[in-house]
């Protein structure tokens, strides 16, 4: 079985990198904003849904930087292969979630979130400077984040 994923790489004027900070089922991930393609739905319009639904911010999205070439196999289900397709994206607005400056910063409703879903999730940028695939947890991320650090300044 596929499970299509789609994440959106938002860089702002200062060129911090939008990531998110995630529990789920008992780990910590860093990763990009977005996630899982729902039947009936593009890409693109994936995108856009994704970050209204996590963010509430409207996003406009602006190029592909890549998708997956390789087999990967979910961390969360042996049985299921991911696809991952990554774009640019700019905000359309103010961002007006709040933004942490620490990794796996939780308010009290995120960590009463993840006791009742096992899952929750936080928002930061991290600078330009001190980005890197080792910035984010996953496989396909890390190989994103290598391209997109390659990107002029």
């Amino acid at each position: 079985m596929f499970n299509i994923r789609v994440y959106g790489i938002l860089i702002n004027d200062q060129r911090d990198v939008l990531v998110s900070d995630e529990l789920i089922r008992g780990g910590r991930y860093t990763k990009f904003c977005g996630g899982g393609l729902e039947i009936g739905e593009g890409t693109l319009d994936c995108l856009q849904r994704e970050f209204l639904e996590e963010m509430r911010l409207r996003v406009s999205v602006k190029e592909h930087i890549y998708t997956t070439d390789f087999y990967q196999q979910s961390a969360f289900n042996p049985n299921h292969q991911i696809i991952s397709i990554y774009y640019r994206v700019e905000a359309l607005e103010p961002i007006s979630v709040p933004l942490r400056t620490e990794p796996f910063m939780f308010d009290e409703h995120q960590l009463e979130q993840y006791k009742l879903t096992g899952e929750t999730e936080t928002f930061r940028f991290i600078p330009w400077q001190q980005f890197s695939s080792d910035s984010v947890s996953l496989p396909i991320d890390k190989i994103v984040a290598g391209i997109i650090k390659e990107w002029p300044v």
